[in-house]
């Protein structure tokens, strides 16, 4: 039996849940038990995975170490803490998965993570508009001053201090889509375009990193195009879609059309930032020829992969 592709996005709850510290040892342990998820996929022997995951608590703490830090050593640019958070976060996905397939016999398969850049167009109107907060909090007058020797924008962010926020640009293209495709067509599970990705224009023929943030689920949509995966699979801390969502006519949807989708986005059901960009990539996943996105629980990964759980959406 010809085995199909699923891309499968980690929501930030597959790697810290809510009300932990963030400890190495607290993160390791959730990212365990989702890889016992995954490995019952691979091990069941009908899909080929790709992996892509968020990464927001875990770049911001870089920021914060590297801000407590500035006086002994160097800040990074953000597009270099974006790629130390995916190495962190594959590193703790590759060995987890290794350790769980290898106890199950199938420790011969291979596992990768690549640092995936992601192409933005450097005319995207989003560079006019930062919207993303990121980083710690400061002061008026500290984020002030950092505006002006640094070229920020700093918003005053709902009344806990003022932050640096950034731009969100479209997704263009994943560059590293090449070495990803080979890696998956030769039985390889790949870890790839993690946090959206690393941001990085083209200027005068050359790529350049930027400081920004690509929408997870956005970059995750165009990896699934680039690796031309069956099933984009958006794993997050709900088990559906929801029409008028924390409303008393609140109501769970198994399963929409792309006609629906966007009805339902124009009326706007879905929360900026949360669930809109998750209808979004589906949209758009099933728009360029997937055969179905899912949007579902963590919990209910297989089930939902099957079918069974979480709203599957479909051309019509």
């Amino acid at each position: 039996m010809e085995k199909k592709t699923v891309v499968v996005a980690l929501g930030g709850n597959a790697i810290l849940r809510r009300g932990q510290k963030g400890t190495f040892e607290e993160q390791l342990e959730n990212v365990y038990h989702t890889a016992e998820q995954l490995a019952e996929m691979v091990l069941s022997g009908e899909w080929r995975i790709v992996i892509t995951h968020g990464n927001g608590p875990q770049v911001g703490n870089i920021l914060l170490q590297q801000d407590a830090a500035k006086h002994v050593v160097p800040p990074m640019p953000m597009d270099v803490c974006g790629a130390e958070s995916q190495g962190l976060i594959g590193y703790m996905i590759q060995q987890s998965l290794h350790n769980i397939l290898d106890r199950r016999g199938r420790g011969d398969i291979p596992i990768a993570t690549v640092v995936t850049q992601v192409l933005v167009d450097k005319d995207d109107p989003a560079f006019q508009n930062p919207t993303k907060p990121v980083g710690p909090f400061y002061s008026e007058e500290e984020a002030k001053r950092l505006q002006e020797e640094k070229g920020w924008h700093v918003v005053e962010d709902a009344g806990r201090g003022w932050r640096r926020v950034v731009p969100s640009p479209d997704p263009k293209a994943i560059v590293e889509r090449e070495v990803i495709r080979i890696l998956v067509e030769n039985r390889a599970i790949v870890i790839a375009s993690g946090g959206g990705g690393i941001p990085v224009i083209k200027e005068n023929g050359e790529l350049k990193g930027v400081e920004a943030v690509i929408d997870k689920d956005l970059a995750g949509e165009r990896l699934a195009e680039d690796v031309n995966a069956d099933v984009f699979l958006i794993l997050t801390d709900v088990d559906r879609v929801r029409l008028n969502y924390g409303k008393p006519d609140e109501r769970p949807i198994d399963r929409m059309t792309v006609e629906e989708a966007k009805k339902y986005l124009a009326e706007g059901h879905f929360a900026k930032g949360s669930m809109e960009p998750k209808v979004k990539a589906a949209i758009r996943f099933v728009e360029a020829g997937g055969e179905r996105a899912v949007i579902a629980s963590l919990d209910q990964a297989e089930a939902a992969l099957a079918g069974k759980a979480g709203t599957q959406v479909v051309r019509g």
